[in-house]
């Protein structure tokens, strides 16, 4: 099943730690979970605060254990295709978490949602019986189109309602590439 993550963080810097992941999957089963900080977890960049809007008393007050967060999203997880849209830096909080946590840093192995939008596109031609090379200009011109949608719109910066968009644009690959195969066939 194809699940699509954020997280959200205290800040960009060097000692940033995640502070909240959300995910939403194909199926329509979605998760979010407000992380209270690790023993160490310190970094606190108040622009990061006015970007997100989730305070350090808050995930103190309402966030889940770390540890809890991390057991819950490898038991949930494991198996599953996972999609982020910053795999750079949404792998670097994943692989806090689990470490804090006491998990291998790879239990969980995260991709770019890119990606999952591409397989969408191929996977739709393939399911019309018809051969992505002899059609890659329309598969060029959807997969752009998305991926600007993707770079223009602006995403909330909480985790769960910026896993939604990617769940999102996700369907709207597939079903422009259905519409578009529908145009090829008529």
């Amino acid at each position: 099943m194809i699940v699509f993550l954020d997280f959200e963080a205290s800040g960009l810097g060097k000692h940033g730690y995640p502070i909240e992941v959300g995910w939403a999957a194909e199926d329509g089963t979605e998760e979010n979970h407000l992380i209270r900080p690790a023993p160490g977890w310190e970094e606190w960049d108040e622009g990061a605060e006015a970007i997100h809007g989730i305070s350090r008393e808050r995930l103190e007050r309402e966030g889940e254990p770390h540890e809890a967060v991390a057991r819950r999203m490898v038991a949930v997880l494991t198996g599953h295709d996972l999609y982020v849209s910053a795999p750079s830096w949404d792998g670097h909080w994943l692989s806090l978490l689990l470490r804090a946590a006491g998990l291998p840093r790879h239990a969980l192995r995260l991709r770019d949602t890119e990606e999952a939008r591409q397989g969408a596109a191929l996977s739709a031609l393939k399911a019309a019986g018809l051969d992505p090379a002899e059609h890659s200009g329309v598969l060029v011109s959807i997969l752009g189109q998305m991926t600007e949608r993707a770079e223009n719109g602006t995403p909330a910066h909480r985790a769960m309602e910026d896993s939604r968009r990617e769940l999102a644009l996700w369907r709207e690959t597939r079903r422009r590439m259905d519409e578009a195969i529908a145009g090829l066939k008529g």
